[in-house]
């Protein structure tokens, strides 16, 4: 009975609609191409290092930061120069950029010169890329797709990328037992390939870029974007729970596969069996996120997402064998609200923000995001050293519990729907008056 009905959900939800347009069906099929292709990458990279250059954990770990150290170096300068420019012209330079990167690898272990240096480099520069091509994707939706369809458009999208995180690192060993480590990076650099071609076929038209004379200096830029994010009502709740969310998320994350394996005592195989639920739980997220905001309300679904779903992760601490594994199906509900609350929360920011400022907003959330991510790694560490990884676990789900109190304390509380479009001035003094569109009261 139950699969019937997600298959009936995905039948009205996935089949039509926006698929039915092409232009967002090239950006889908690009999109979901490549983050297949991404979550091969993201196992295939350290089996490099181990297999073929016998690097140690601490390499290991060396990789991961420089994928996410670009987002607290470059991340607001980016988000200023996205505004700048043409926004396909710049997906489409970071594709091909990341299809050369990744194709390098694969080449140079072949010819027996590569080395952990070129890996480093290589992880650092297609972060970059990441950072400009997620900037400006972020402003490029909104152009592509008409404002009352962005629940949906984000709703598929992030339904793609769940489903990579579940069947991408399968794929990653698939690879790697027939053709190599190596040859991943090589079927990643080929979904790049796709990307650009999609890209390339839009017809869409670019959102406005402003005029020259329109421009302040690039540091002016990257600090109203930052403050125009920090001093909203709406935005700066969301962007305070998101940082401390992700360094919860990912201090747990970066202990789950030791605490399954070393505490709990489950094989690799069942371990890795139940860090894919979490992706499961995540294309069941974004399946039901447009229907949560037609019943609740944006702002409510957005609140009960949040506040609803997080509390589960303190089932995954209590996890244990036998029955007990059922526990850390915790952690796929809360996916389902993690999910769902980003899709609702991704399509009103994009409707919200002046399109002028799209780029800067889009990376200053990013950046102050992304960045907590490589600290709650660390913590995790200090604390499953200190207090044993069970203990660490608590800690950090109570902590990620928390976040919700950043949503009941703001004027999400208060409202049944979030605002359509920005109604005041995104210059220096930053005030919100929403005109016709006032949020209902609740």
């Amino acid at each position: 009975m139950l699969t019937r009905r997600v298959r009936e959900l995905f039948a009205r939800r996935w089949q039509g609609g926006l698929f039915r347009r092409r232009d967002f069906r090239l950006l889908w099929v690009g999109e979901t191409t490549s983050e297949f292709g991404s979550a091969v990458t993201w196992v295939a990279l350290p089996l490099i290092a181990v297999q073929s250059l016998h690097a140690g954990p601490f390499e290991v770990a060396l990789l991961t930061a420089a994928a996410w150290l670009p987002w607290l170096v470059i991340g607001l300068v980016a988000g200023a120069w996205v505004d700048r420019l043409p926004k396909r012209p710049v997906m489409l330079l970071c594709d091909v950029v990341s299809m050369l990167l990744l194709a390098s690898v694969p080449v140079a272990d072949w010819c027996g010169v590569l080395t952990f240096w070129q890996l480093l480099a290589v992880a650092s520069l297609a972060g970059v890329s990441t950072v400009f091509f997620t900037t400006a994707y972020q402003a490029y939706l909104p152009a592509l797709v008409e404002g009352e369809d962005l629940v949906e458009a984000n709703a598929k999208l992030q339904g793609s990328r769940s489903a990579a995180q579940i069947g991408g690192p399968g794929i990653a060993g698939g690879i790697a037992a027939l053709a190599g480590v190596a040859s991943g990076l090589l079927a990643d650099a080929v979904t790049f390939a796709v990307s650009a071609l999609c890209l390339r076929s839009i017809g869409s038209r670019e959102p406005e870029v402003r005029a020259a004379a329109e421009r302040r200096g690039l540091r002016r830029e990257v600090l109203d974007g930052l403050r125009f994010l920090l001093t909203d009502p709406y935005l700066r709740p969301a962007a305070l729970a998101a940082a401390v969310g992700n360094l919860c998320l990912t201090g747990m994350d970066s202990l789950l596969v030791y605490f399954l394996v070393k505490t709990v005592g489950l094989g690799s195989g069942v371990a890795g069996a139940l860090m894919g639920s979490v992706g499961v739980g995540g294309v069941l997220g974004a399946l039901c996120a447009r229907r949560l905001a037609d019943r609740l309300g944006t702002a409510r679904a957005v609140l009960c997402c949040y506040v609803v779903g997080l509390p589960f992760m303190l089932l995954v601490p209590l996890t244990r064998s036998g029955v007990g594994l059922v526990l850390f199906a915790g952690y796929a509900v809360t996916s389902v609200g993690v999910v769902a609350g980003n899709v609702i929360y991704d399509g009103f920011v994009q409707r919200y923000t002046p399109p002028e400022m799209m780029g800067r907003i889009a990376a200053s959330g990013s950046t102050i995001a992304y960045s907590c991510m490589p600290v709650g790694a660390v913590l995790a560490g200090a604390l499953a050293s200190l207090a044993g990884v069970r203990v660490a676990l608590w800690i950090m789900s109570a902590a990620l519990v928390a976040t919700g109190g950043f949503l009941l304390c703001s004027p999400y509380r208060r409202l049944r729907d979030l605002p359509t479009s920005y109604g005041g001035s995104p210059g220096r003094e930053h005030r919100l008056e929403p005109a016709s569109n006032t949020p209902q009261q609740a």
